[in-house]
C-alpha cells in the first residue's frame, strides 16, 4: 500500500447488506407484518447483546449473538421455529440483498485511484468472508477489498476503542494517524465510535432523516452523504484539498 492511498473501510450490516432482505425468508414462516416485527426487533437485539456483553466484558461470537437474539425477537413476537428453520435463517445471512446503491458505488471505486477500500464488521471472519465472497451481489466486487477485517481478534465489539484501534493497526497506522482511515457506516454507533478516536467518518443517511445521536454532542460525522455513491466523489474532492494545503 502506498502512502498516499486513503484507506476507506465500510461497514457491511445496514451500510453494504440489508439485514432487513432477511424478510422474505420469515415470510415463509409467518405473515408480512408479523416477519418484519421479528426482522426489525431481530436486528435491534443483535445489535443491544454486542453493548451488553461490551459492558460486561464478556465475548460470544457475533454468530451466536445472531443466534440467541433471533430466539430472543421470536418469543417477544409469540412466535417459535424448530432449529432446522433457524439455521437456515442464519445461512441467509451469507446471502443478504446489498442496498441499490450499493453496485453504482463498487464499480466507480474499482476505477478510482488512491483509495485502499476494506470491509470492517462485528461480524465473525466466516460470515463476513461468505457474505463478500459468495453472496449474489458483493461477490463480483470482492476483489476491490483488500482486506477483509472483523473483530475476531479483538473480542470486542463496536464501538469500543480497541476495535477502531485495531483496524488502525491492521492498515499499518499508528494510534496518531487515525485521521488517515475513513469509515463509512450507516450506523450512528459506529460513527460514533470512529470519531471517539479522532478517525474520520461518513455517516450514509438514506433515510434523509438528520443527525440525531446525542450519546456524546460533540462527535458528529466529518461528512453526511445520502447515498453511499457520494462517499466516493467526497473523498476525493478532500484528497484534493488536502493536497493543495487546505486541511
Amino acid at each position: 500500500m502506498t502512502t498516499d492511498q486513503t484507506i476507506v473501510a465500510f461497514d457491511l450490516y445496514g451500510t453494504l447488506l440489508s439485514t432487513d432482505s432477511i424478510v422474505r425468508q420469515l415470510e415463509q414462516h409467518f405473515g408480512q407484518a408479523k416477519a418484519q416485527s421479528i426482522s426489525a426487533s431481530w436486528r435491534r437485539y443483535q445489535l443491544e447483546y454486542t453493548w451488553r456483553l461490551n459492558s460486561m466484558g464478556r465475548y460470544e461470537s457475533f454468530s451466536d449473538i445472531t443466534r440467541n437474539s433471533l430466539h430472543h425477537s421470536l418469543m417477544e413476537n409469540g412466535s417459535h421455529l424448530h432449529e432446522e428453520y433457524v439455521d437456515r435463517l442464519l445461512q441467509a445471512y451469507d446471502n443478504l440483498s446489498a442496498f441499490p446503491d450499493v453496485n453504482p458505488t463498487l464499480s466507480r471505486l474499482a476505477t478510482t485511484p488512491g483509495i485502499a477500500a476494506v470491509v470492517f464488521s462485528n461480524g465473525t471472519q466466516s460470515m463476513v468472508s461468505n457474505s463478500v465472497l459468495h453472496s449474489q451481489d458483493l461477490s463480483s466486487h470482492a476483489s476491490i477489498f483488500r482486506d477483509i477485517i472483523t473483530v475476531d481478534h479483538v473480542k470486542q465489539y463496536k464501538p469500543a476503542p480497541a476495535v477502531y484501534k485495531y483496524l488502525a493497526e491492521k492498515m499499518g497506522k499508528t494510534p496518531s494517524q487515525m485521521k488517515d482511515i475513513w469509515l463509512v457506516s450507516s450506523n450512528p454507533f459506529d460513527v460514533v465510535g470512529a470519531r471517539s478516536v479522532e478517525m474520520n467518518a461518513i455517516w450514509v443517511d438514506r433515510a434523509a432523516r438528520g443527525w440525531m445521536d446525542a450519546t456524546l454532542p460533540s462527535l458528529r460525522p466529518t461528512v453526511i452523504v445520502h447515498q453511499l455513491e457520494d462517499t466516493v466523489g467526497v473523498i476525493e474532492s478532500l484528497k484534493a484539498n488536502i493536497f493543495r494545503g487546505d486541511r
